[in-house]
């Protein structure tokens, strides 16, 4: 009688220390489908936009779980686990992630899986938990969708790494620029005809092709100037080809970047968006935020994963300016609701499922 008495002592403990702190022992749900839901989803989403600093931005794709939980003294807190897909849009682009196009499954299609925590407070948004990772469609599901299309190629393939360098070459000599490498973001191998398709993140620096000798000599711009560039290198009898265009994220009022006139280079300046008249939900994300640099990814993989997108953020449940503190997301374990209600869950689905 004795053990169970202790036995029932320290389930009740655990549950009280497993709890988040400052919230109710209860909870709703909503349905995924739900305005308000989709509202707070919509914030996780543009948070996660806002961290990267490598790969692609990401779209909201499916809700899979909420919950909404009481925060005292006042203030409701949003768990949600949501689904993502890739867009082509990167990172660094300017583009708002509503304009940008959804890759698509024969496009060898990467989903994002997020659990994301949401404070609601006097209309305000704050995200005070974020973790997410990805991956891409099995190549199983993509070769019964489109037999010959090319799959996703590692980014430290030998082909991938030189076909990067011939076009970051061939852009630097037609731009009469000295562009840098950031990031290779994607490749593949293409069978017929044999070549190899790359994208890669550039930065601008303050040399002139002409006028290097060291590249290492070379140092990036006061403004950081990004670029984000496609190209494709064929193998041919006689040699390579190589093809690439390369669009210049302007961070100053409408500087055109030069036009050269090789038939295979194209340079397009695409300068920041105006602000929209009402601003879009992220615009209403209170709290500080505080990014570290993004530590490098595994040099063996076929895409950016997103669980590097939040490494060095530190995030804390309050919008008073309080110090950060890094910590661990508290496993939410509590009594059942004692009126449960259920609710749609998960919800529908904005694209295609992986």
């Amino acid at each position: 009688m004795k053990s169970l008495a202790l036995l029932l002592c320290l389930a009740q403990l655990w549950g009280c220390h497993s709890a988040p702190p400052n919230l109710g022992m209860t909870y709703r749900e909503l349905s995924c489908d739900d305005p308000e839901t989709e509202q707070v989803a919509q914030v996780a989403v543009d948070y996660l936009n806002a961290n990267l600093q490598r790969g692609y931005k990401h779209a909201l794709n499916q809700i899979d779980k909420v919950r909404v939980w009481p925060r005292r003294p006042m203030g409701e807190v949003f768990e949600l686990e949501i689904d993502t897909l890739e867009t082509t849009c990167y990172a660094l682009d300017p583009t708002p992630v509503a304009n940008c196009t959804v890759r698509q499954l024969s496009e060898h299609a990467v989903e994002g899986d997020c659990d994301i925590r949401v404070l609601k407070q006097d209309g305000q948004f704050t995200v005070l938990y974020a973790k997410c990772d990805s991956s891409p469609d099995s190549a199983e599901d993509v070769r019964k969708l489109c037999p010959n299309c090319p799959l996703l190629a590692r980014l430290n393939d030998t082909k991938v790494v030189h076909a990067v360098d011939a076009a970051l070459t061939a852009f630097n000599a037609q731009s009469n620029g000295s562009y840098q490498l950031v990031e290779i973001s994607r490749a593949k191998r293409v069978p017929l005809p044999v070549s190899t398709y790359v994208e890669f993140a550039v930065v601008a620096t303050d040399c002139a092709t002409k006028d290097v000798v060291d590249p290492a000599n070379c140092n990036l711009q006061a403004e950081k100037h990004y670029g984000f560039c496609k190209a494709t290198l064929t193998e041919k009898p006689d040699g390579e080809d190589v093809a690439v265009t390369c669009t210049v994220f302007q961070t100053q009022p409408a500087v055109l970047q030069p036009q050269p006139s090789g038939p295979n280079v194209e340079v397009d300046a695409a300068a920041p968006a105006p602000s929209p008249a009402n601003p879009p939900v992220a615009a209403l994300v209170g709290g500080p935020v505080v990014v570290a640099a993004p530590q490098p990814p595994p040099v063996h993989r076929a895409h950016y994963d997103l669980r590097h997108a939040f490494t060095g953020v530190a995030s804390v449940e309050s919008t008073s300016g309080e110090a950060f503190h890094h910590r661990k997301p508290p496993v939410v374990v509590g009594p059942r609701p004692v009126t449960p209600v259920a609710r749609p869950c998960p919800g529908r689905i904005r694209h295609f499922k992986i």
